[in-house]
């Protein structure tokens, strides 16, 4: 879920995108429909159910923000991408936003001329084995193939980490997370590489998850987070603040379930009154209704809510929050002042 190998022809295409990257609000606005990217699937983070309604921890946001501009968060059109057609959805205008466990890098936020708007999922990618392989370390794999998934950062960690310890294996390029599931279980590949958080919504879906290890070694960092295309900076704040919303929400204990009473009248926290609109003009500065992060955490509930529900201990991907909690809770979550 990192990703990008094929930079030059895309700046190309950012560029040209540029002088329309300057109206999105308005785009949005005037098609009443917040156009998201996504994932082909996967499960935890954004797949369709068996209603073939799109849910998960990265499609929450996406309608935590059609919430915030539209007021409804089911204004949103789903478009599903893959490592590599993502970066052209976003840099062409087919869509606003780019929602799908992408790692911030220096040349996706420079040369392809996008703007990451935050960190939604602090990650590390990590290697999946069948338990009967009987390897406890990434470090054994020599000589194995590897499932990976092409025009991803994935590709070029899985070559340093077998270069530095001297090792080597062989590669088996996979497009999207389905087809790495199946050549996984097909046995046409020894391992699957992919970020930790990945691999854990993968073996969620198997039949006997008990039956496969995911390695201990975490070999990179990949901070993930949704982006938007340069040049719209009114655009990138209202995406940037929606998730920034979300995560001061639950710091400050505004949840789905008292957010509406909290909103009804000022209360004895300035922050929470300038975040929920009853105090000051925040929503104003971003070309917002002053209720706009109340919509945005009705659509689903703060940043813990969302955690939670969709890919947390207690559901089937099973993740803790280690590095994703709030920073006082000694995670890393911590959302800029609300003033």
């Amino acid at each position: 879920m990192k990703k990008t190998v094929f930079l030059g022809a895309l700046a190309a295409t950012g560029l040209m995108a540029g002088a329309a990257a300057a109206q999105t609000l308005e785009d949005v606005q005037s098609r009443g429909t917040l156009n998201c990217g996504v994932t082909t699937g996967l499960v935890g983070f954004a797949a369709p159910n068996a209603n073939g309604e799109w849910e998960g921890f990265d499609v929450a946001l996406c309608r935590a923000v059609a919430a915030a501009v539209l007021g409804d968060p089911t204004a949103v059109e789903f478009v599903p991408t893959t490592g590599k057609t993502r970066f052209t959805a976003l840099a062409s205008g087919e869509i606003d936003m780019l929602a799908r466990n992408t790692t911030w890098t220096f040349s996706r936020d420079n040369d392809l001329k996008f703007e990451f708007t935050g960190i939604n999922y602090y990650d590390g990618q990590g290697f999946m084995v069948p338990k009967g392989l009987g390897v406890t370390s990434a470090k054994d794999l020599d000589g194995a193939t590897v499932c990976v998934q092409t025009g991803t950062t994935t590709e070029l960690n899985l070559a340093d980490f077998f270069r530095k310890n001297n090792i080597s294996y062989e590669p088996v390029p996979i497009e999207t997370n389905a087809e790495a599931q199946q050549q996984y279980l097909a046995g046409a590949c020894d391992a699957y590489t992919t970020d930790a958080s990945g691999l854990a919504a993968t073996r969620a879906t198997f039949e006997a998850p008990a039956d496969h290890v995911i390695l201990p070694e975490i070999i990179s960092k990949e901070p993930l987070g949704p982006l938007v295309r340069h040049g719209d900076n009114e655009w990138g704040d209202i995406v940037r603040w929606t998730l920034n919303a979300l995560i001061a929400a639950e710091e400050l204990g505004v949840s789905s379930a008292n957010v509406s009473d909290m909103a009804s009248a000022a209360g004895d926290s300035p922050e929470i009154n300038r975040l929920l609109g009853t105090e000051g003009n925040l929503g104003e500065m971003i070309g917002l209704e002053s209720d706009w992060a109340v919509q945005a955490i009705s659509a689903g509930g703060n940043y813990g809510e969302l955690f939670e529900k969709n890919i947390g201990e207690n559901t089937p991907i099973g993740l803790a929050r280690g590095l994703n909690a709030q920073w006082t809770e000694g995670g890393l979550l911590y959302s800029p002042p609300f003033r």
